[in-house]
């Protein structure tokens, strides 16, 4: 019979058998052949500042990355990054030793963990969560174990304010002597909330009481909101011998397909995470390198324009969600909204997400994607407003026959 071999052992290998075409395919896919606006992915549909654009031009007209770039980066980049880091938070990184340039922060999460697991570690992450996480620990032999982020109503000058929670004693009480890691993500996808400055100490507490490994993804460092702070982890007390801290061209510049990711670490922990990358992509995006060096020089005032604008979209998307009955959990941070689904009778988001192309012409994603407790992520669902306005305004407006 085709495709069958006179073995029954099943092609994909256990650890990931669990892991089959992401949720992010099949939204994308029905929102094509539904011609619905997808909300779902998170991708912006604008491109990024047009110098930075001219700068990858310049590369590869230039003959700059057109054949394989060094190892760790090409030093221009590993430069800017290391300035990034100590102009924006006082961080001090040797661009030569403790930068590693990566295929985007999915590949410098894959390779952190492949390189700093043994089979049978427990790495403790924040559910919900970005989905390469769990496949990345599987690939390891690693063991997840998830301390839930829940749904927690607050109040801030007299307004209530609606955001997911860490609960910092369900977070030491997870560590065991097989703990090796802990996998921090701020400001945390898809809930848009932003660790405070307090729990971010508790957390380090913990790594350095039970000296413990940590991987902190911060891809949407520049974009926080209102009275949010994004801290760094490895600034705090006796993080930064043992903090691996990922970041991202595409977030923060728009130009998600050019790939660029890096790492910034102490020495021994930069030179085990390129063991594993090395034998990924072993290099990429040589000449989108040199444009990314390029636009971490940018002016404070792209930063604080491109964080306005993407201010803007939320409060958009989220009054929108809100008129159409969702309850809306506005982020703190990240270019996404979670919301819950009971106001609108509903409580299964796989289903309703499945329906809502034809019910209104939107795509969105539902969060148990992200979560092994199914149910606790069972009535959420995840919309991306890094798109242009006339686009949300277009979707909010087909979202409100939910509400009629």
């Amino acid at each position: 019979m085709t495709g069958m071999t006179s073995s029954a052992r099943p092609f994909l290998n256990r650890r990931l058998a669990e892991f089959g075409t992401t949720i992010f395919a099949e939204m994308s896919a029905l929102a094509m052949s539904t011609g619905s606006i997808n909300l779902g992915q998170g991708f912006p549909d604008t491109d990024g500042p047009e110098e930075i654009r001219e700068a990858a031009v310049r590369a590869l007209r230039d003959g700059r990355g057109n054949q394989y770039p060094p190892g760790p980066g090409v030093p221009e980049l590993r430069t800017a990054i290391a300035a990034h880091q100590k102009r924006h938070y006082g961080l001090s990184y040797d661009p030569d030793i403790e930068v590693l340039v990566t295929a985007g922060a999915t590949e410098a999460i894959a390779a952190a963990l492949l390189a700093l697991l043994e089979p049978g570690d427990e790495v403790i992450a924040l559910e919900p969560y970005y989905d390469s996480y769990a496949a990345s620990i599987a690939m390891a032999g690693g063991t997840r174990v998830p301390v839930t982020l829940r749904p927690d109503e607050g109040t801030h000058d007299g307004v209530a304010h609606r955001r997911f929670r860490l609960d910092l004693d369900e977070l030491r009480d997870a560590v065991t002597e097989r703990t090796r890691l802990l996998l921090i993500n701020t400001p945390h996808n898809p809930t848009g909330t932003v660790l405070t400055r307090a729990e971010l100490t508790e957390i380090a507490r913990i790594a350095v009481e039970r000296d413990l490994l940590v991987v902190t993804d911060e891809v949407y460092e520049h974009l926080v909101f209102d009275d949010a702070e994004h801290v760094p982890l490895a600034g705090l007390p006796g993080m930064r011998e043992r903090t691996v801290t990922i970041g991202s061209a595409g977030k923060t510049f728009s130009f998600t397909g050019w790939k660029v990711g890096w790492v910034t670490a102490p020495p021994a922990l930069v030179s085990a995470v390129r063991s594993a990358k090395q034998f990924l992509t072993y290099v990429a995006s040589g000449p989108f390198q040199y444009a990314v060096a390029e636009a971490l020089t940018l002016p404070d005032a792209y930063f604080e324009t491109f964080r306005a604008d993407m201010l803007r979209k939320r409060d958009l998307l989220a009054t929108g969600l809100t008129e159409a009955g969702f309850t809306v959990f506005r982020p703190q941070g990240t270019y996404f909204i979670t919301t819950d689904i009971r106001p609108l009778g509903e409580t299964d988001g796989f289903a309703f997400c499945r329906a809502l192309p034809e019910r209104a012409g939107v795509v969105a994603i539902p969060n148990a994607v992200f979560y092994d407790h199914r149910e606790a992520g069972a009535p959420f669902v995840r919309f991306a407003f890094c798109k242009k306005d006339d686009v949300l305004t277009e979707a909010t407006a087909r979202l409100q026959r939910l509400a009629s």
